[in-house]
């Protein structure tokens, strides 16, 4: 039984990961200050003895025996993370500070929750971890893109610095189940807009791709990663490169639904990138051949019925 401490363990995809390293037998002690999760996402969890629950936020020290780090506390959606961009960017950074200043001082190996926005609006496609990214530092995006970015340089100075046991993912768009339905992201604003019979809003013409991967897959490639041989630090991709228009996931959206939904249009937003798809090579590499096993269709259909389900909670 290892301890391991998870930040942002009451996300969307926090929860996921605590329920997982739960199941595996570990003893876990979840993080969260509840800007963007949800003590709902893991009231399931509270009965069992090795899980733990506390509110904190990581712009704060925190102290604690732990043997591993998961360091995924960040607001993740552009709602989110531009409601105070601030905040945002003092959470990926002093975050991260916090916590890399924990793992040194306790020895645990400690896992950076990255993002594909560091390659920004890519010129590379697909995109490989080798490339720099194309990156507005000013703009709307920024503090989300910037943070997660000066993250990673903090990560590997650590390790260079003070020997610290790091591992470093870029995770790609996914989505399923406990997602929040206000968040913003694509998948989740067409599945609850189509449930509730609202028009679908497309920005731009619906032409720009993105790459969207199941929460049990992302979720499977960060323990692989976690427990990958000690000198592969990353970065490396977690993503479904399977890419596809935003049409075509309103498309498969209004078609698993049996919603009569129609499509609107509304300008692009700013610095939004048209293209997103991982090059996954590095990851079928380095751990164990990863890569997705859940595609699109059977993954909506699972978030569909989680999102359907709480739809009927909130009207009853």
């Amino acid at each position: 039984m290892k301890r391991i401490l998870v930040t942002g363990g009451a996300g969307f995809i926090g929860s996921h990961l605590c329920e997982r390293l739960l199941n595996e037998g570990n003893e876990v002690i979840c993080l969260d200050n509840y800007f963007t999760g949800s003590k709902a996402n893991v009231v399931h969890l509270l009965n069992n003895p090795f899980f733990e629950l506390i509110r904190h936020d990581v712009t704060h020290p925190y102290f604690i025996e732990v043997d591993e780090i998961y360091n995924l506390a960040c607001p993740a959606s552009p709602v989110h993370y531009q409601h105070n961009s601030i905040k945002t960017i003092k959470t990926s950074v002093m975050g991260a500070i916090n916590m890399l200043g924990l793992a040194k001082r306790i020895k645990a190996k400690i896992l950076q929750t990255s993002t594909s926005e560091v390659y920004g609006d890519p010129e590379v496609h697909p995109q490989t971890e080798s490339y720099w990214g194309n990156v507005n530092p000013i703009g709307i995006r920024s503090c989300y893109d910037e943070g997660k970015r000066c993250a990673e340089s903090l990560f590997f100075s650590y390790h260079y610095q003070n020997d610290v046991a790091i591992k470093v993912i870029r995770i790609f768009n996914t989505y399923g189940p406990r997602m929040n339905p206000n968040d913003g992201r694509v998948v989740s604003n067409f599945i609850v807009q189509a449930l509730k019979g609202e028009n679908i809003t497309i920005f731009g013409d619906g032409q720009q791709t993105r790459s969207f991967q199941y929460v049990d897959d992302l979720i499977e490639g960060m323990i692989r990663m976690m427990n990958s041989r000690s000198d592969f630090l990353g970065p490396v991709n977690i993503g479904n490169p399977n890419e596809f228009t935003m049409l075509e996931l309103a498309e498969q959206v209004i078609d698993l639904t049996n919603s009569k939904s129609k499509l609107t249009y509304l300008p692009l937003p700013s610095d939004d990138p048209t293209q997103r798809q991982p090059d996954i090579s590095l990851a079928q590499k380095e751990l164990n051949n990863w890569e997705p096993k859940v595609q699109l269709r059977e993954g909506l259909t699972k978030t569909i019925e989680y999102f359907d389900n709480l739809l009927k909670m909130q009207v009853s």
